[in-house]
């Protein structure tokens, strides 16, 4: 039997288990990404496991997300990860370069390669003939220091592409029909490989946008083959001799399929708050809006601000609107000024902003209260704008443009005017100024990290205890995110790097009164959360582990977790455990209190444990999904201290 595209990318870096869908597999990983917001905790995880230098063929640190300077906070981490970067030897991005993902792409995406990132937007390189996916900041961590990267392994979901875009309809329409079908946790545990006679009429930055919100259907990964349009857009980046051509064998299966014909498609648009809630436009037709956005990781093409711009061209947006342009790399926007398009956009009455991820993290551009705000962004979790009362819907530039001229969310096939026609560059700008080399190794042990006063070492934290008498501090229910665990925004993450600060924060959006409550409750042994079904959906960063377990948060019981953030859990000595009865969760209160006995023995005995819930006569059956490394990790308390005791 052949191989599918996923299968020959984890085949060719496996090291370590077998690729049996569920068992867990070591990968040896090739490039890594880390941006701003998780990179500052990176780089210090570096530091506290003592490790001198890179060992992936490349490394880069980007930042794209702190970018307002209100105070010195976020000009003294870029130093800090400035001269990480030059101590580690890894790339460095610098301000106003862009986002990563497409700058990536651009500049060190290779086919056949693996990337592993600490954001869970990684996924778009797979749209490079890449195995690229998102982890906590940890792991990038020890695949920088060249270990492997542990996952529990994947099926293949097909998917065969056909037809091509009817006008009016565009790349963001066709995820946003997957999410349709298949919600926000519809792709656990799966890769999503497309593949297909209607691949020739997706351009490489068409599969990027496929590729990127692959996270919120909660997969593991997205891959595309490298064929000739992959070719194409690395000849045009000047890096054809870096290209390959991988594709899948003849005959090869894959695990679940599916099928998308985009001549079907239609504009599409999710509805507040989740990226699943997704409907045809022409159902909310009529909508009035506040805000229409483009940009982001998830729309960051030239063609996505060019159809925009020629939409807009010699007519103005409607009167008490915001349309902010986020550009996404600086070279592209250099393309976008010499071609007039900047021009169009300011002539009809845009808002330009700097080359970043800007307002999809919350870090600017926020929505008045009470209002919608249209956005080419990939998610719209509550309070992720910045506003923590946020309406926004996703949806495409098409879409944002034409909505913008009218106000209020328009289907753009209504506009009134014949679709525009927007050519790609036959010699697109390619500027390397703003992305540093890595050093030397000779020159990088020259190196000092510059630290400013906002930044703190992470506390060491102590061994999963055996024997434990917890109350319920929290009770969620579904979908709960990581920008609900703990916010983004130009109020939180300036101080991604002061641990105890950004703990303040936690789980505000639910229930402001967790933080005093855990921090008095953390010198009585810490404490229990209860959750619904994908919990800790969304962004990777890893804070929304690490300052819970700051606050004593020593187990978490759902119904079922999201990959990356259980394995955040794990990596920081959080015991993620799951209901073997999901009705249990109807008979747990908060402030009930859970006994826990022989705990260290028991979850290496057998994955179930037996939990008694004090004063109510009940006992329920939990179970957990350690591999026996994990199992050794949380009993030493988390990752940080299972590798400082194999190195001692």
């Amino acid at each position: 039997m052949g191989y599918n595209v996923t299968q020959k990318l984890i085949k060719d870096h496996l090291v370590e288990g077998k690729m049996n869908p569920g068992s867990e597999i070591g990968l040896k990983i090739d490039q890594t990404l880390t941006q701003d917001a998780t990179g500052t905790m990176v780089m210090l995880e570096l530091e506290a496991m003592g490790i001198d230098r890179a060992k992936t063929e490349a490394s880069a640190q980007y930042v794209d997300h702190n970018l307002i300077q209100e105070d010195s906070k976020n000009p003294d981490d870029h130093l800090f990860l400035e001269s990480a970067a030059k101590r580690f030897g890894l790339y460095f991005s610098r301000p106003g370069n862009g986002v990563s993902h497409p700058v990536h792409m651009q500049r060190l995406a290779k086919p056949g390669q693996t990337l592993l990132g600490s954001d869970s937007h990684t996924c778009a390189n797979g749209c490079m003939g890449m195995l690229a996916m998102g982890a906590g900041g940890i792991d990038v961590a020890m695949a920088i220091a060249g270990e492997p990267f542990y996952v529990k392994m994947p099926k293949v979901w097909g998917v065969k592409v056909t037809g091509e875009f009817p006008e009016w309809v565009s790349a963001k329409d066709a995820i946003l029909e997957m999410l349709r079908r298949h919600g926000v946790k519809g792709g656990v545990n799966h890769i999503f490989e497309y593949y297909g006679p209607g691949l020739k009429n997706l351009t490489a930055m068409d599969r990027h946008v496929i590729a990127n919100m692959g996270a919120e259907l909660g997969a593991t990964g997205t891959v595309f083959p490298s064929d000739d349009e992959t070719k194409r857009y690395m000849k045009l980046q000047g890096r054809e001799d870096d290209w390959i051509e991988l594709k899948a064998d003849d005959g090869a299966k894959y695990d679940v399929n599916d099928e998308i014909d985009l001549s079907e498609l239609e504009p599409m648009i999710a509805k507040p708050s989740s990226p699943g809630n997704v409907v045809p436009v022409s159902e909310v037709e009529g909508e009035p809006i506040y805000q229409s956005y483009i940009g982001s990781s998830a729309n960051p093409g030239f063609r996505d601000f060019a159809i925009a711009s020629k939409i807009v061209e010699g007519r103005h947006i409607a009167d008490g609107l915001s349309f902010d342009l986020n550009p996404t790399s600086r070279q592209m926007l250099i393309d976008l000024s010499q071609q007039g398009h900047i021009a169009n956009f300011l002539q009809a009455g845009a808002r330009l902003h700097q080359a970043g991820c800007n307002g999809c993290i919350g870090m600017g551009q926020a929505p008045a209260t009470g209002r919608n705000s249209l956005r080419t962004t990939p998610r719209n979790f509550p309070g992720r704008s910045g506003t923590r009362e946020d309406s926004v819907f996703l949806c495409s530039p098409e879409v944002a443009a034409v909505s913008a001229l009218k106000g209020k969310i328009t289907d753009p096939r209504k506009a009134g005017f014949d679709y525009p026609k927007v050519q790609e560059l036959d010699k697109p700008t390619i500027d390397t100024q703003l992305l540093e080399k890595p050093l030397s190794p000779k020159e990088s042990a020259k190196e000092e990290l510059v630290k400013g006063p906002n930044i703190a070492s992470i506390p060491k934290m102590d061994k999963l205890p055996n024997d434990m008498e917890l109350p319920i501090l929290l009770k969620v229910g579904d979908d709960i995110s990581t920008d609900e665990i703990l916010a983004g925004g130009a109020r939180v993450l300036p101080f991604r790097s002061n641990l105890p600060e950004i703990s303040k924060f936690t789980f505000e959006i639910v229930d402001d009164t967790y933080y005093d409550r855990a921090m008095k409750q953390r010198e009585d042994g810490g404490h229990v959360i209860i959750g619904g079904t994908n919990y800790g959906q969304g962004s990777s960063r890893e804070h929304a582990a690490l300052a819970p377990r700051y606050m004593g948060l020593r187990v978490a019981i759902v119904k079922d977790f999201a990959r990356i953030h259980w394995q955040n859990l794990v990596n920081f000595g959080i015991l993620p455990l799951t209901f073997v009865n999901e009705k249990d969760y109807e008979d747990l209160e908060q402030g009930d209190v859970l006994t826990f006995k022989d705990l260290r023995e028991t979850i290496h005995k057998g994955n179930e444990v037996n939990v008694k819930v004090k004063g109510k006569d009940k006992t329920i059956k939990v179970q957990h999904a350690l591999s026996k490394r994990q199992l050794e990790m949380m009993q030493s308390g988390g990752l940080v201290n299972w590798v400082k005791n194999r190195l001692e």
